[in-house]
């Protein structure tokens, strides 16, 4: 007989937490910590669109090919002279968007990555044509979006395991049923936003994930699991960094004691970007750690009077004992960080940890497939062979229009 789950000691997950995790409450709060992004507030139309089964597509994307009842993809021409396809454009539902998505894409220099409140659709990015979150037009965010299971979740069961707050609104004797839905009174309290980040080329080698505990800087680790020789002689330098940021910009700003929010420290490693908070609980994923050992952990020791961790004193960023470069410090690669208690731990990927290189086993494997694929193999050999078809007649078609568009300009 199976053991029963351990229940870990997390604090009563609410819904006041959860929406300070929002990108629309912490973004206009950090504005000038995280890359350059626009907020686009959405609509009931628009959001009845996302949860709608199959995808639309509006006429002027360029991801174009013809309807076709059995794929479950619909892209319409703006040349097509049959009315009864024009009659599908599901952007005459919400027209304002649909326009200033295209507006925003072209304010951010042409290319943009998309997220709703909490949740970028990066499980769906094995039906972008460049395999990443990269959108130059707003049909490949509509296709994106319509594709993640991380996006529904967002849409229909972000509260789900949130406990009933004295400030929630009453609407019924009964906590409404889940998933919510769009006429629930808990989905409509919900300021829902498209938010569309100015495309970079992100090195994920460099981006972190810090866990805040009681408005302590508890632990951090690498978000990409793969082995990166280069950081662990800089594990000093970056965790120095991160700590300083914390206690500069985030330790008393937000409004909850316990969190985890990730960071982007590219080249030359002097500032640190703000990439999203997340909220203190089992649905972030803790990476090389497991939430039993976060949870357990001891916070750092503090042991000066005016409030500065020790390790940020004894670790000046300019400080001899710091780096200047990968080929002056020689490291023993660990995955766990063995310095003085006074530190965060800082986790690493080590070569032989067998977090690295799990290519077996893919990111998002679990929610690779959209709706539309599901019911394709479902119909057996023939039908997952149809489909297939009819999506790399579209992948086929997208190439051939960025190669006669001609070279872009790559500078974020």
């Amino acid at each position: 007989m199976q053991a029963p789950q351990e229940k870990l000691p997390f604090p009563p997950l609410t819904r006041t937490h959860l929406l300070h995790c929002s990108g629309h409450y912490w973004h206009p709060l950090y504005r000038s910590i995280t890359p350059k992004a626009r907020l686009i507030p959405l609509t009931d139309p628009f959001l009845s669109y996302l949860r709608a089964d199959g995808i639309f597509l509006p006429p002027d994307g360029s991801a174009r090919a013809p309807a076709d009842d059995d794929s479950g993809i619909y892209t319409f021409s703006e040349d097509t002279d049959s009315d009864e396809e024009e009659e599908y454009d599901p952007s005459t539902e919400w027209p304002d968007i649909h326009s200033q998505i295209k507006a925003t894409i072209e304010e951010l220099g042409g290319k943009v990555t998309p997220k709703l409140n909490w949740s970028a659709p990066k499980d769906a990015t094995f039906m972008s044509t460049t395999n990443d979150l990269q959108c130059r037009n707003a049909n490949d965010i509509y296709l994106l979006l319509k594709s993640s299971d991380f996006i529904t979740h967002d849409l229909d069961y972000v509260f789900v395991d949130c406990e009933k707050e004295k400030t929630d609104l009453p609407t019924s004797t009964t906590d409404p049923p889940a998933p919510q839905t769009a006429e629930s009174p808990t989905a409509q309290k919900i300021p829902y936003y498209l938010i569309l980040r100015k495309y970079f080329n992100l090195n994920p080698a460099l981006e972190f994930r810090c866990f805040v505990r009681n408005r302590t800087l508890l632990c951090m680790c690498q978000r990409d699991l793969n082995h990166f020789d280069f950081l662990f002689p800089m594990r000093d330098l970056l965790r120095a960094r991160i700590q300083s940021f914390f206690d500069g910009k985030l330790k008393h700003t937000f409004p909850d004691p316990n969190f985890v929010f990730d960071v982007y420290i590219p080249p030359p490693h002097e500032r640190v970007w703000l990439i999203d908070i997340n909220p203190w609980a089992m649905k972030t994923d803790p990476l090389i750690f497991s939430w039993k050992e976060v949870l357990g952990m001891k916070e750092p020791t503090r042991t000066t009077d005016d409030g500065i961790e020790e390790g940020v004193v004894r670790l000046s960023l300019n400080s001899p004992d710091s780096p200047e470069s990968t080929d002056q410090v020689n490291a023993e690669p660990l995955s766990r960080d063995d310095s003085d208690p006074s530190l965060p731990e800082f986790r690493l990927v080590a070569r032989d940890d067998p977090e690295a290189y799990g290519f077996t086993t893919p990111q998002y494997s679990a929610h690779k497939l959209p709706r539309e694929v599901v019911d394709a193999a479902s119909d057996g050999p023939g039908g997952m062979k149809e489909f297939m078809g009819h999506w790399q007649n579209i992948l086929e078609k997208r190439v051939q229009e960025e190669q006669e568009e001609g070279p872009s300009d790559s500078k974020g």
